[in-house]
């Protein structure tokens, strides 16, 4: 991929909405510093993030360098970009945890370390806390007129419902942003999502009125659903990258339903996969839509670029296990997954000899131990996925998967799971 024709690459994947003219002359000149900020207001990213991360990482493979840049600065203001109502601002220390597990989240992306290409992962706190007011409404505040910020969408959207000051001088604090970063890094390029256009055209022309130097913006568009349903939004809210607040079995759960009309999209913006290998899953998945090749070749690429490739298997494990077929073995280390996705029950004290009537009946599979009985009798309930027909079957020792693990099935999707006490 030469540097001239990246912005073709970048447009084929879906990453262009709007850019500054000139911009593809900007890339035949040579490698381009790249930086896009990100807002720590939340305790982790979501996969509403993961467009910009991959548009560095596309920028990066191609040869420029990129700037992650976390706002532990202009998040104690709050961005007012596509937002109804100011935001509760939140303390330093809680900017400070976020900016941390943002940051590491992030780096999973990109490449650090050395080289020409390498990325830099920078806070705007460094720069923007130290700020004098008076010196920075000579230096900066004075290049804007508020009848020009006042018609940016982002103030425009919120003049009705109200608008603090703090919020409005976001605009300013950005755009200083980009200044000080042309100065430091020499980056010429701000990347983000739609919303962000104005912030970024308000850097643009600082840098033009301040040091007479010309620099570029690029949007990406709002990730939609082919559905009308917002991305990255379930019916029990965000999908976010932290496995403390969804799941690693949610998260691929996440990408496998991917609707048919969207994983092509989809695996252009999220993954890396070349133009061959998306076209190969198309024709696979428009031969056999049943099987979702593309949506389990999206899953796996991104569920291992956020978790790790050991999550990743066991994530598949237990997907295997309520959603595949009969398996003939399981293994221990699914059940932690297991145990925060279907029914778990804790069985207290000597648990052999129990009676699969009274397992089926506890674990809820059953209302009581005559529905119990007669489930069993009609070859409905299962044990480690085989079937059990014997209503006098009892649960020995050999039955609990890593001594502590009994997986009950009743019919095909009915699941709960048994765990002796450690």
């Amino acid at each position: 991929m030469t540097q001239a024709n990246v912005l073709q690459e970048l447009e084929w994947r879906g990453f262009v909405q709007q850019a500054t003219p000139g911009l593809a002359a900007h890339f035949a000149k040579g490698p381009v510093t790249t930086y896009c900020g990100f807002d720590p207001t939340v305790r982790s990213l979501q996969v509403g993030n993961l467009m910009p991360l991959m548009l560095l990482a596309n920028l990066q493979r191609h040869g420029h360098r990129p700037i992650v840049l976390m706002g532990g600065g202009t998040g104690l203001i709050g961005d007012p970009s596509g937002k109804s109502a100011e935001r509760p601002l939140l303390s330093r220390e809680e900017i400070r945890e976020n900016v941390r597990r943002m940051r590491d989240q992030s780096a999973r992306f990109l490449e650090f370390g050395t080289g020409p290409t390498a990325a830099f992962l920078l806070d705007n706190a460094k720069w923007l806390v130290e700020q004098h007011l008076i010196d920075f409404l000579r230096d900066v505040g004075k290049h804007f007129t508020v009848n020009v910020m006042m018609q940016k969408e982002s103030v425009k959207a919120r003049m009705e419902s109200g608008l603090s000051f703090t919020e409005f001088s976001y605009m300013l604090l950005q755009a200083y942003d980009f200044l000080h970063l042309y100065r430091e890094r020499q980056c010429t390029l701000q990347v983000a999502g739609s919303d962000q256009w104005g912030n970024i055209t308000a850097g643009i022309e600082l840098i033009r009125r301040v040091e007479n130097a010309e620099v570029h913006g690029l949007v990406a568009p709002l990730v939609t659903r082919a559905s009308g349903q917002k991305f990255g939004k379930t019916e029990s809210g965000a999908v976010y990258l932290d496995p403390e607040m969804t799941s690693p079995y949610k998260f691929y759960q996440f990408w496998i339903n991917v609707d048919d009309r969207d994983v092509v999209n989809y695996l252009k913006l999220f993954t890396l996969k070349t133009r061959g290998e998306i076209d190969d899953l198309a024709a696979q998945q428009k031969r056999d839509p049943a099987t979702r090749p593309a949506q389990r070749a999206l899953a796996t690429d991104v569920t291992t670029r956020v978790h790790g490739a050991d999550v990743l298997q066991s994530v598949q494990a237990a997907s295997a296990i309520l959603f595949g077929d009969e398996q003939a073995e399981v293994h221990p280390q699914v059940f932690d997954i297991l145990a925060s996705e279907i029914p778990t029950v804790v069985v207290e004290g000597d648990s052999d000899g129990l009676t699969l009537v009274d397992l089926v009946a506890r674990a809820g599979l059953a209302k009581s131990k005559s529905e119990a009985r007669r489930s069993i009798e009609q070859g409905g309930i299962y044990v480690n996925q085989q079937r059990i027909d014997d209503v006098a079957r009892t649960i020995g020792s050999g039955d609990w998967i890593g001594g502590r693990n009994l997986l009950l099935r009743k019919g095909r999707k009915d699941y709960a799971l048994l765990r002796r006490e450690r």
